[in-house]
């Protein structure tokens, strides 16, 4: 067999095993049950009917632009606290690994942890090299994706988030 031949046999099978449809606005979000900084254990499902979230997922705890967002996030927060909305960022790192991070960052939201990478896969945002991409899902009460930014902008993170939510027509938090 040539190596051109072999190439091409490569690329065949990699294109049929890697996903070819992206998760895409109005679709049903895939479900988790994923560990949380906080000590709590979160699913889409305990959401339905009540409550859009937010899931801003990053590739690595401690790098550059992962601190950036999530100190974005923690300092602006009280912008997503006031629109009817749970958010979260998740990562595939050891729930250990997040919860050093989240307290290093002061981040007074919780953290997600998918060590498996099953929900990452899920979700569409886990790249090649094994990381998540730098993507944020928009998910409404019903369980359907309402936006996936792909072009963020960490160090304006909870306030582009907060402007989007708006913009989908979430509503303020209602006083309990």
């Amino acid at each position: 067999m040539t190596a051109n031949k072999a190439l091409l046999i490569l690329l065949i099978g990699l294109s049929i095993s890697l996903p070819t449809i992206a998760l895409e606005v109005g679709d049903q979000a895939p479900d988790f049950i994923l560990e949380a900084t906080d000590g709590n254990t979160y699913t889409l499902e305990q959401f339905r009917n009540k409550q859009a979230i937010v899931i801003a997922w990053y590739p690595k705890a401690f790098t550059s632009g992962c601190t950036i967002e999530c100190k974005s996030l923690a300092k602006n927060g009280h912008l997503l606290k006031a629109l009817d909305v749970t958010y979260f960022m998740a990562s595939v790192d050891a729930l250990e690994t997040n919860k050093e991070f989240a307290a290093e960052n002061e981040a007074d939201f919780p953290l997600l942890s998918d060590p498996s990478k099953e929900v990452a896969t899920a979700y569409d945002v886990l790249a090649f090299y094994g990381a998540p991409k730098r993507h944020t899902i928009y998910i409404g009460k019903d369980g359907k994706v309402l936006f996936v930014d792909r072009d963020i902008q960490a160090a304006t993170s909870a306030e582009d988030m907060a402007a989007r939510l708006k913009k989908l027509g979430i509503p303020a938090r209602q006083a309990s």
